[in-house]
């Protein structure tokens, strides 16, 4: 046990190096550092929303829109397979009023086979058989399909998966360090952005729904009735997003073009008038299909819609076939730049509003790591002391363990680039306070070797050999616990967890095998005969 040959005792110290290296960037404050290095290059631990400040929102669903966008896309699937079907089978117009897709079949022989077909495009869900629409026949040649309770459950909470990767896609493109972004319930996103002090950019970002569609202008339409609100069959009314006067157009409520296939979206600005644009590319199908569309509509007016307002409805001068286009408007050169992060994080799939909205201040996380810094030098001073009285020499070797100890959980927590929170300052000044518990069972055990009557070798030998299991097993029943709050718990919780798993480690390690290290140094120069503990 007290065998350290000279590589052992270099590995060891290196290593310990390298972990106090890792810890000095998060020591030393970003105006002294930024004249040798860029901080932001280095490893370091960032700061939670209680110790940095930032901005707290609380995100709620529309359901009510995920019904619309199901509603939309069925009606827009029972047109395609219709079409498909061999041979095609004739229906008239699709009607989506009353929450209900109903579509009639003009060719009565094949209403089974339009029945069938439709029944196709269902799916069940959860565990209890039910479908997530029902099919029903009304007045003999009529099919109407209405959404079930089930199916808009499993839709909105689809939906609300998909959303909160868009939400957390959308926060990281503006470069904050670990925002936290989690559900809470069915219907509700919490999202946490430590250092983020204006919250109306993020805002504005995250109210995006980024659903960007390309339709034709329906020039059929009566201009009166347009003026209205009143859509022809086959297509909506939309305002413009720019209209203050409230101008309606009409628009095909078929899409033709949609923002599901874009690989890019850049802020750019116009040759002509040098305002602010935002570049969009479609992906190969994309592409092709925006060609297509553009070679037979030529001289047509092309509406481009986001978020279900009409941003421009430019003329089709001639085919577009390069798989790029422009969306042009009112811009500002931030808010273009702000509808490019949200069209190339992807559109939310359901509408997002805020509903609870906190800063932060940095005052209060400062006087919370200004309390932790008093709670922890307190905490080591204690110890320190406590230590040097009881123990004298093996006091000072596992006071230096406790020091190196907490260089270590900091160098490893920059290094895992780790979030320090107020719960989790707790969990350093328990660590810094237990650190010590190995020790005292190592120093412990030596004395009583020594009342056995054991030399020095033989009672330090044994002391670090039998308590190092009593040691192993208590650090494992709370490294149980820690991983257990860190797999079920959120926020606090896991802030907590974090510095705790990571403490246990380190301070097993300072503790027994490098005080082991300097004992066995000590003893192999010195070779004492007593020992005073």
């Amino acid at each position: 046990m007290l065998d350290f040959p000279r590589w052992k005792i270099w590995s060891i110290s290196l290593l310990l190096l390298v972990a106090v290296a890792f810890a000095i960037p998060s020591l030393v404050p970003d105006a002294i550092l930024s004249r040798f290095v860029n901080p932001d290059s280095l490893a370091r631990i960032n700061l939670g929303l209680d110790l940095s400040g930032g901005s707290h929102l609380l995100l709620e669903a529309d359901t009510k829109d995920v019904a619309r966008t199901r509603l939309a896309q069925m009606e827009e699937t029972v047109r395609t397979e219709m079409r498909r079907t061999d041979p095609p089978i004739d229906i008239g117009d699709i009607s989506t009023s009353e929450g209900r897709v109903a579509f009639m079949v003009r060719n009565i022989s094949q209403l089974d086979a339009a029945v069938d077909r439709v029944r196709q495009l269902t799916r069940g869900v959860g565990i209890g058989g039910q479908r997530d629409w029902n099919v029903a026949v009304v007045d003999s040649a009529r099919i109407v399909l209405t959404p079930t309770d089930a199916g808009i459950a499993a839709a909105t909470n689809s939906a609300m998966e998909v959303a909160t990767e868009v939400v957390r896609k959308r926060i990281d493109e503006l470069g904050t360090k670990e925002p936290t972004i989690i559900r809470e319930g069915s219907e509700r996103i919490v999202v946490q952005v430590p250092g983020l002090q204006n919250p109306e950019q993020l805002k504005a970002l995250l109210g995006k729904t980024a659903k960007l569609e390309f339709k034709l202008v329906d020039l059929a339409a009566d201009p009166a009735q347009v003026a209205a609100g009143h859509a022809p069959p086959g297509s909506e009314i939309l305002q413009y997003a720019d209209a203050k006067d409230g101008r309606l157009i009409a628009v095909k409520r078929r899409v033709m073009v949609s923002g599901d296939q874009l690989i890019d979206a850049q802020q750019g600005f116009n040759q002509t008038d040098n305002s602010a644009i935002v570049n969009i590319r479609f992906d190969s199908q994309g592409g092709r299909k925006f060609a297509r569309v553009t070679q037979d509509n030529v001289g047509k007016p092309f509406a481009i819609i986001l978020d279900g307002k009409v941003m421009s409805a430019p003329r089709i001068n001639e085919p577009i076939l390069g798989g790029s286009a422009q969306i042009s408007g009112n811009f500002t050169t931030e808010s273009a730049n702000q509808l490019a992060i949200a069209l190339r994080s992807g559109k939310l799939p359901v509408a997002l509003k805020v509903i609870e909205e906190r800063t932060v201040g940095p005052q209060l996380g400062a006087d919370s790591i200004r309390a932790g810094i008093i709670a922890s030098v307190i905490a080591s001073v204690a110890v320190v002391v406590f230590m040097l009285v009881t123990y004298g020499r093996f006091g000072v070797y596992a006071n230096l363990a406790v020091v190196i100890n907490t260089f270590v959980i900091l160098g490893v927590m920059a290094l895992l680039n780790a979030t320090l929170t107020l719960p989790g300052i707790a969990g350093f000044v328990l660590t810094i306070g237990t650190a010590v518990d190995a020790n005292v069972l190592i120093n412990e055990r030596i004395r009583e070797e020594r009342r056995r009557g054991r030399n020095v070798a033989q009672s330090i030998e044994l002391g670090y050999k039998e308590a190092s299991r009593t040691i192993f097993e208590a650090n494992v029943t709370h490294a149980i616990a820690a991983v257990i709050m860190l797999l079920l718990g959120s926020g606090p919780v896991k802030g907590f967890a974090v510095v705790l798993l990571i403490g246990i480690a380190t301070s097993v390690f300072t503790a027994v095998t490098f005080t082991r290290m300097l004992v066995a140094i000590w003893v192999r120069r010195n070779r004492p005969t007593d020992i005073h503990i």
